[in-house]
Order: C-alpha cells, then sequence, then structure tokens
C-alpha cells in the first residue's frame, strides 16, 4: 500500500474515485458534495491531490482546494475504498494531504467542513480546532459547491452561517500551533542528543 502526491498517470482513476464518494454519500445518508471526474482530472494533473494505490488497484483519495486567493486551503473529498476501510488509511491519506498543503501553501489557513466523526478526529490530532463558518472562507465559489448536497437547503436558510457540518481550521500563525511546533521540536531535538550519545558511548566502547 502506497500514498503518493497524485500525476497525470493517476488519471485513469477519476471515475471509480466519483463513485466512491457518491456510494459513500448514499450509505451514510448525510452531506457529501458529488464530484465530477473531469474535475477530479483537474486537481490530479495540478498536483493537488494524493492517492492511495494498492498495486494498481484504487484505495484511497483526497485533494487539495485554494481560496481567497490562497488565503484558505480545503482538503477535500477524502475517502477510502469499502475494500480498505479499517486499517488506518484515511489517517494516512489525511496526514500526507495535510503535509502537502502545508508545503504548497505555508502561509494558508487549513480549514474542512464535515458531518464525519472519524475526520474530526483525524483533523484535531492534526491541529485543527472547530470554529463557526464565519471564520472560513468567504469566497463564495467555494460554498457553491454545497449545492450538491443533500442538505444545501439547511446552509441557505441560515444564510451559510450553519449547517449539518462542523467547520475546523488549521491556523499557522497561531500561538497554539506554533507552541505545539516548538514543543515537537524540542522533543525531536532531544531524542535526537539522547541517539548521539548512545551512539559515542558504543564507539568509545
Amino acid at each position: 500500500m502506497k500514498v503518493v502526491i497524485a500525476n497525470q498517470q493517476h488519471s485513469k482513476y477519476a471515475e471509480i474515485i466519483c463513485q466512491t464518494i457518491d456510494e459513500a454519500a448514499q450509505v451514510r445518508g448525510t452531506g457529501i458534495a458529488k464530484r465530477k471526474p473531469e474535475y477530479i482530472i483537474t486537481k490530479i494533473e495540478n498536483g493537488n491531490a494524493v492517492i492511495a494505490l494498492d498495486g494498481e488497484m484504487f484505495a484511497g483519495f483526497c485533494y487539495i482546494e485554494a481560496w481567497s486567493h490562497g488565503k484558505f486551503v480545503a482538503n477535500s473529498g477524502l475517502i477510502v475504498h469499502p475494500d480498505y476501510r479499517g486499517i488506518g488509511l484515511a489517517k494516512k491519506i489525511k496526514a500526507t494531504i495535510f503535509e502537502h498543503s502545508r508545503a504548497k501553501f505555508p502561509m494558508a489557513k487549513v480549514f474542512s467542513i464535515t458531518t464525519g466523526l472519524a475526520v474530526m478526529k483525524l483533523n484535531s490530532e492534526l491541529g485543527y480546532k472547530p470554529v463557526t463558518f464565519s471564520e472560513l472562507t468567504e469566497d463564495q465559489s467555494f460554498w457553491n459547491g454545497c449545492q450538491t448536497c443533500k442538505n444545501y437547503d439547511v446552509l441557505q436558510r441560515t444564510e451559510q452561517k450553519m449547517c449539518l457540518c462542523t467547520g475546523m481550521l488549521y491556523d499557522p500563525t497561531s500561538k497554539d500551533t506554533n507552541n505545539k511546533i516548538k514543543v515537537k521540536e524540542k522533543v525531536f531535538q532531544r531524542l535526537k542528543r539522547i541517539k548521539e550519545n548512545m551512539y559515542l558511548k558504543k564507539e568509545r566502547k
């Protein structure tokens, strides 16, 4: 099993990706916006997606969307094929697309709207915080993408202030985020020094 940055050779999986997303929406009975193969292909060819493969078999997918002139980035369309669920693949895909988003848009706020508890948990582990929709992008083209969701009428009635989805945001400029990064760096440096000391002691023997 491998999770890689998608490229042009992976465009052939667009149809099954859309089919898997659509089937998941029907099973869950909650809001998942539909995607068209042409849109998925664009994301793949622009290097804005990651794909999980088991040999040549499709296993999972997720892509990047940039909004408000790159000030906001969303990791969308996270899906795992039914044959590969329950093995931690979604977590691996989510981590890979998150790191890819941070590399391509280092100053962007990364956000997510979802009804899935599993996705909320993955987001929390990556440093996302629950927020109101007012803290997310105001780019109308993003919200227009919700039109194919069965709960779109809720979003309309609340004037895009709330829906059944939960909004979550990762802000790279927040003090809380920066403190977590500093703590991780300190732990890494400490482990590095311990390993170096163990190596030196071994060499002396």
